[in-house]
């Protein structure tokens, strides 16, 4: 039998406590280690308890919980980022597919309801397995350290074309 760790996902199962604020505002006022790319009006961060590996967040850099209250800059270089994002992700990591999308409001699934964000899933053949169904265990296969070291050099290069 072979033995699959995911130690950063203990956090998440046992119901770890939230800090008071949001995460996106923090992470956009300092120094994240999770934080891919930070430009003049959104961000990338890395999904903390991600489905897959190589899973985003691509947000605006406002707090702001709803499509209407982009600005029209905003909302260009929100869409702009996320389809640069998941270029990078499909040169790195070589998915088949990804699944890419937000959850408007704490009912849709968005575990962080009032700063709206786009989720970036790359996907691949056979990534979900059987742990998943019967036993609500998802298999990541690589360190999401690992997996953001792989990503951070084309984040920054994205910084410099932006």
């Amino acid at each position: 039998m072979q033995t699959m760790w995911a130690p950063w996902r203990i956090e998440y199962i046992l119901g770890h406590e939230k800090e008071a604020g949001c995460v996106f505002c923090k992470a956009l006022g300092e120094k994240d280690e999770l934080t891919l790319y930070k430009g003049n009006t959104t961000m990338v961060v890395m999904n903390k308890f991600p489905y897959a590996n190589g899973h985003l967040l691509v947000l605006p850099n406002r707090h702001i919980a709803e499509l209407h209250e982009l600005s029209r800059e905003e909302m260009g270089d929100l869409l702009m980022t996320v389809e640069k994002s998941r270029e990078i992700i499909k040169t790195v990591m070589n998915p088949d597919g990804f699944n890419v999308g937000l959850n408007l409001g704490k009912i849709a699934g968005a575990g962080v309801g009032e700063h709206l964000h786009f989720h970036i899933v790359p996907r691949w053949y056979g990534d979900v397995n059987a742990l998943t169904v019967f036993a609500d265990i998802r298999t990541i296969p690589e360190h999401i350290r690992s997996t953001y070291d792989n990503l951070k050099p084309h984040f920054e290069a994205l910084g410099k074309d932006m």
